[in-house]
């Protein structure tokens, strides 16, 4: 029979596992964001330079840059978003994890309680 001390600390693991997803995806996201940063600055000193091929392609090169920024502001969108799921996340692993500190507290006492119970009906018992 699973007790609800062992049913908590399965939850608690999956929402530490949560979290950590939530994490990850976060800085997947930063990532993203900073690589089409880069790419966005790339272009535009390329697009700078004296064997530059912009003046002939000028229209590409703004498309270029322009995707890269949207690129960008999708990935920060998102990574946004990530840091709201880790909150939630968070606010739910800290509840599951007192729930489960309480249960295992509730859980000891009690069996202290029957250890203590049975020590003292045995010490009463009569011989015979």
């Amino acid at each position: 029979m699973v007790t609800r001390v062992q049913r908590l600390k399965k939850l608690l693991a999956v929402q530490e596992q949560l979290k950590a997803l939530h994490e990850t995806r976060h800085a997947g996201h930063l990532a993203e964001a900073a690589a089409a940063a880069r790419e966005a600055v790339e272009i535009g000193e390329r697009a700078d330079a004296e064997d530059s091929l912009s003046n002939l392609f000028p229209d590409l090169y703004s498309r270029s840059i322009a995707n890269a920024v949207a690129r960008e502001e999708r990935s920060r969108a998102l990574a946004s978003e990530e840091m709201r799921q880790i909150a939630r996340a968070t606010a739910r692993t800290n509840l599951v994890e007192r729930n489960y500190r309480d249960a295992r507290r509730q859980d000891e006492r009690e069996k202290g309680d029957r250890e203590r119970l049975e020590a003292v009906s045995i010490t009463h018992r009569k011989p015979g």
